[in-house]
């Protein structure tokens, strides 16, 4: 947001080299992180091993219920890196003197990309071009015609939903916040970080659970119907 201070802002100015700026602090963050949680890894964990480990088992949890037990740990690191790329990117922004990289767009729709290109790219990879597309069509080929440019808007659509679902919301905590502290800039604005901080982690959760919905979508079979086997023959006396 332009004329709010931050101390990136304050070097590079506002722009592109404030989000880029903002995006080499959370990438920082996250490396540190990382070898923190692997640089002694302990049996039983603790510290910051044990709290990235309930982080992951938590994700697969949540894709578990969605795509099952396997394929929920297949695109864990997938699910997980944006997970935590996300997050970072939207408790930053609560701390005063810093800005969400992800209150711009620039940001959101390149990860909205990147979930669109990779459930498509899984789809086509399991199922076949041929096979995958033909969902798009609808199960009674006579509105295919009508089904198949239906089922392309609303898989673009996706693109957008994500991208500006977490671009808007994460905008408007950042814009709420600005207000907050101009209004009450001390003890006050309490409540205020606990819901902002609430908001992050709601709107790294959709952005998850959405990236585990589309990839089952993309993967899952259509379930094959055996035929009904015949009936048991029973003689006069009873015996099968």
């Amino acid at each position: 947001m332009e004329g709010v201070f931050t101390f990136i802002g304050s070097i590079t100015g506002h722009g592109a080299g404030m989000v880029i700026g903002h995006l080499i602090l959370v990438t920082l963050i996250i490396m540190w992180l990382a070898f923190k949680a692997t640089s002694n890894l302990k049996a039983v964990p603790s510290g910051t091993q044990n709290v990235m480990e309930a982080y992951l088992g938590g994700v697969i949890a949540m894709g578990r219920d969605v795509i099952g037990e396997e394929l929920a740990r297949k695109y864990l690191p997938l699910v997980a890196t944006i997970g935590l790329f996300v997050l970072v990117n939207n408790l930053i922004g609560i701390i005063p003197g810093f800005e969400s990289p992800t209150s711009n767009i620039n940001v959101t729709l390149p990860l909205a990309l990147v979930v669109f290109i990779y459930y498509n790219y899984e789809g086509i990879k399991k199922q076949g071009v041929v096979h995958y597309f033909a969902h798009f069509a609808g199960p009674v080929k006579a509105l295919a015609p009508l089904m198949f440019p239906i089922e392309i808007v609303s898989h673009i659509s996706r693109i957008i939903s994500l991208s500006f679902r977490l671009f808007g919301n994460i905008k408007g905590d950042d814009l709420f916040l600005w207000v907050l502290l101009m209004l009450v800039p001390w003890l006050v604005p309490l409540p205020g970080y606990l819901l902002l901080t609430f908001s992050a982690l709601l709107q790294t959760f959709v952005f998850m659970i959405l990236t585990y919905v589309y990839l089952a979508g993309a993967v899952a079979l259509e379930e094959e119907h055996p035929e009904k086997a015949p009936e048991p023959v029973v003689d006069t006396m009873g015996a099968v």
